[in-house]
């Protein structure tokens, strides 16, 4: 694990705090002070941060937040808007989020003590549903977009206006359903299976329908119920279990991946040396 991300996965400290407290020279490996931002920590490295010992975290903490509007998934904004940092208590200011919702967006965001944990789950195809309102209704385009999938070479429409994102393939809508309609208005609740960079806004942005309100209600199978706005709960027994078989199928699926990118290499190497012997054994039947 690089340095950074083992102070902030085991301290309160974020991975661009760690970065500034590395050049500081506050953090050394024993009693040799390092510099080296791309230093992997061993299993055997006593880390040390202003002199003390980081001890590991073994545990493994997930909570559930409802996340209110106006709020940034970050740790700072150089513009002082609230971040979700401001809102949650001060025990949970080192978890890391899963994924993002806009400001402008809310509901149900993972949060958990574990890097590991969150990076595989903000890379997984889980489930992720959300009821949203868009200011028009809902077109033969859209139904059709929704089952089969779009690929925009412009998607800017919809995005923050500083993103760098432009091209970007939207999955078909791994279900989705119309529960209102006016002459201005269409209530939908969809679910996707990627996390994309406001990839909802910028889906419907494409038909030129703005989308009004953005609530994600459930993740993974995980969901709201009856949160309140901007409270928090822990993990029941029976999510923590899920969670823990979740990453066991993730780790024997990347041994599997492993295995087969070595077979397949070997098998590769085999063939090769059999096609040089073959061309050997042809060259010489002609001399």
């Amino acid at each position: 694990m690089r340095l950074n991300k083992y102070i902030s996965h085991n301290t309160r400290y974020s991975r661009r705090e760690a970065d500034k407290l590395i050049e500081e020279g506050q953090v050394s490996i024993g009693k040799t002070p390092i510099k080296d931002f791309g230093y992997d920590v061993q299993t055997e490295d006593k880390v040390f941060l202003k002199g003390k010992l980081i001890k590991e975290n073994k545990e493994l903490t997930i909570i559930v937040y409802n996340k209110p509007k106006g709020t940034l998934v970050t740790k700072k904004d150089d513009r002082g808007r609230a971040t979700i940092y401001h809102k949650l208590p001060g025990k949970f200011r080192h978890f890391i989020p899963v994924g993002r919702l806009d400001y402008a967006s809310e509901g149900i965001l993972l949060l958990t003590d574990n890097s590991e944990v969150a990076t595989a789950l903000m890379e997984s195809s889980l489930d992720r549903t959300y009821n949203l309102k868009i200011d028009k209704p809902i077109s033969s385009e859209m139904i059709t977009a929704m089952k089969e999938g779009l690929i925009l070479d412009d998607a800017r429409a919809g995005a923050h206006e500083k993103s760098k994102i432009y091209s970007m393939e939207f999955a078909p809508f791994a279900g989705f359903e119309i529960r209102g309609e006016g002459k201005n208005f269409s209530k939908l609740r969809v679910t996707i299976t990627e996390g994309k960079n406001r990839e909802l806004r910028r889906f419907f942005a494409h038909f030129e329908a703005k989308v009004l309100d953005l609530k994600r209600v459930s993740f993974g199978g995980i969901s709201l119920n009856n949160l309140p706005t901007n409270k928090t709960r822990f993990f029941t027994r029976r999510e923590y279990d899920d969670i823990h078989q979740f990453m066991k199928r993730k780790k024997a699926n990347a041994k599997a991946e492993v295995y087969n990118a070595a077979n397949e290499k070997k098998q590769a190497q085999e063939n090769l040396q059999k096609k040089e012997f073959q061309q050997k054994q042809k060259f010489n039947k002609k001399d």
